[in-house]
């Protein structure tokens, strides 16, 4: 069963990764590079800030902490732990990647570039979904992000979906948790 997921994985990979343009090679690596989404991250905040009211100190420090499990999870415990390489270094598939910027570390599973942007784009939205109309489009910048990686030779799609799933929990249980924490001992904001 697993060998048949990978080879189902790899074959969704190639044809992805095989359908690439000028527009999508100009692209994908500013869409995967995490320094051009400063102004997003910057107005995400700022909009958390107008919007979380009650306990700011826990949003702030909700984002932190979801950061680091997303971020640990997929790159500290999983890529070491599963150990599957990446499809740039993958000798079966190596000569045959298009990629556009370095390969990266040797192993892929799970991609935090996944994890992280799901991370973010399903907690803003579970946090602002009654404030801010728009904020729904984070879900598929989430995508495209992951996406990129794929795109870009460095990730097979089920290192994104996982990531993704990672993120997502990431996510939920930090709401989770902050909602717990804001019922026992609200923090003063300022």
């Amino acid at each position: 069963m697993i060998d048949q997921l990978e080879q189902w994985d790899k074959s969704l990979f190639k044809f992805l990764n095989g359908a690439h343009n000028d527009l999508f090679d100009f692209l994908m690596p500013w869409i995967s590079d995490k320094w051009v989404w400063i102004p997003l991250y910057a107005l995400l905040i700022y909009l958390l800030v107008k919007h979380e009211k009650g306990n700011l100190a826990f949003t702030l420090i909700g984002i932190g902490v979801l950061i680091l499990i997303s971020d640990q999870v997929a790159s500290g415990i999983l890529k070491p732990w599963v150990g599957r390489l990446r499809p740039c270094h993958d000798p079966e598939l190596a000569d045959s990647v298009h990629l556009l910027k370095g390969c990266g570390g040797r192993h892929g599973f799970a991609s935090s570039h996944a994890s992280n942007s799901f991370a973010v784009a399903i907690f803003c939205w579970v946090l602002l979904k009654d404030h801010v109309k728009y904020i729904w489009l984070l879900i598929p910048w989430a995508a495209l992000v992951a996406y990129s990686r794929v795109y870009l030779g460095v990730h097979f799609p089920g290192d994104i979906i996982a990531g993704g799933l990672i993120g997502i929990g990431a996510a939920y249980f930090v709401f989770f948790l902050k909602s717990r924490l804001e019922k026992l001992k609200p923090l003063k904001n300022g």
